[in-house]
């Protein structure tokens, strides 16, 4: 393999204290957010905050994109499309709004006729979305994100030791919030799309932190003359480059996403960028201090 960066002696473990503080703001930040989005209170979407579902049937083949073009033309605002292109139907999602169904059905009938010939476009269903339903979504979001960190924490413990399930939990745990923090900080809304990313954010965050803890364990069998702080800056000094490399690959085809992948999918590939940045940064910085502090700086042994 060709190595970019080589034979790097960076202290990464003198500077944890500034790190972890850093990521204390960003965790609590996480956590404000949470709490938000468990109250109901934060920028939710449909899915979490209930609205209504509006199926629109096209006599003629149409452009999701020049649907939804006509609708934001029209003073239409806070909705999602789903095209369903084998019936020339559009599933139209709406926020809650102090309109009626009735009424939203007549606007958005009367903002599409303007775009399309009067009688291509029929209201083919409605449907409400309770706030029960958005309740139930959410609480299955945070059992979804809680499933997934233990199972990491099971497999990391069972893989290395228990110590090293620890940093590699409370580091998932830290992209987690940091990106949904950001998100709740700029205003984007919490949908189930985003817990989607979530949970892929948490998955590449534990590939790129086991490659890092591989090779503290290869050197804690080797190299007992040096300290542990030692041998974890040694450990991901030489993992430097790998990590450099995976993690700006998958940097660019989410921003290609992000850039070319459309207004559907622009938030996804947003929160993918910011956890890409942070799940790299919490490897070295989160999880392995996490490592070095529970050992208080004796080996671990030769396991």
């Amino acid at each position: 393999m060709i190595e970019l960066i080589k034979n790097t002696k960076i202290d990464f473990m003198g500077k944890r204290f500034i790190a972890l503080a850093f990521s204390a703001i960003l965790t609590i930040i996480g956590l404000i957010a949470a709490v938000q989005v468990a109250r109901g209170t934060a920028n939710l979407g449909i899915d979490f905050a209930g609205g209504t579902a509006v199926q629109i049937k096209f006599n003629t083949r149409i452009m999701l994109h020049d649907v939804r073009k006509a609708l934001e033309d029209g003073g239409i605002k806070d909705f999602d499309l789903q095209d369903l292109p084998t019936e020339n139907k559009v599933l139209i999602r709406i926020k809650k709004s102090d309109s009626n169904i009735g009424e939203l059905s007549k606007g958005i009938i009367s903002v599409l006729s303007q775009k399309y010939s009067q009688g291509n476009v029929v209201v083919d269903s409605t449907t409400e979305i309770g706030p029960k339903v958005g309740g139930k979504l959410r609480k299955d979001a945070l059992v979804a994100i809680l499933v997934a960190t233990l199972g990491i924490l099971i497999y990391v413990a069972f893989r290395f030791q228990f110590r090293f399930g620890i940093g590699a939990t409370i580091a998932t745990f830290h992209d987690v919030l940091a990106v949904l923090g950001i998100f709740f900080i700029i205003g984007k809304e919490i949908n189930l799309l985003l817990v989607t990313a979530l949970l892929t954010i948490a998955g590449y965050s534990l590939t790129d932190t086991v490659v890092v803890f591989d090779r503290i364990r290869e050197n804690l069998r080797t190299k007992f003359k040096k300290s542990t702080s030692e041998i974890v800056n040694q450990s991901i000094n030489e993992v430097l480059s790998r990590t450099i490399v995976t993690s700006f690959t998958v940097f660019l085809t989410s921003l290609a996403l992000f850039i070319f992948g459309g207004e559907v999918i622009h938030d996804f590939a947003l929160a993918m960028i910011l956890g890409i940045i942070v799940g790299t940064y919490s490897s070295i910085f989160v999880a392995s201090p996490v490592v070095l502090m529970l050992g208080k700086d004796k080996a671990f042994g030769k396991k």
